[in-house]
């Protein structure tokens, strides 16, 4: 909200500008990784994976059913990282931890 507005602006504009500002916004963008890593990777992967949690540093969690698939994910991580990050407009994802899922 740096530059001055004349008149009115929309509430979600404000929320939005307010929140992109704030560290509830870098929140929000972390949790929304979540949502987008199904999408992001395509089904195949998506099948065999579930993203679990994202740190603050962008340390990416996501559990693997088979370590035959961690190996091969893990050679991969580069263009995950790229492909969840172009989905989410921001560059949230640092890196990924596999984890075997149990």
């Amino acid at each position: 909200m740096s530059e001055r507005r004349h008149g009115p602006s929309k509430v979600g504009d404000a929320l939005a500008e307010l929140l992109a500002e704030s560290p509830l916004g870098a929140r929000i963008a972390r949790a929304e990784v979540l949502g987008h890593w199904g999408p992001a990777v395509g089904p195949q992967i998506a099948a065999v994976t579930h993203a679990r949690a994202i740190a603050e540093n962008g340390v990416l969690t996501v559990g693997v059913k088979t370590s035959a698939w961690m190996q091969e994910l893990s050679m991969m991580e580069r263009s995950l990282v790229e492909k969840v990050n172009k989905l989410t407009g921001k560059t949230v994802v640092k890196r990924i931890r596999w984890e075997l899922l149990r």
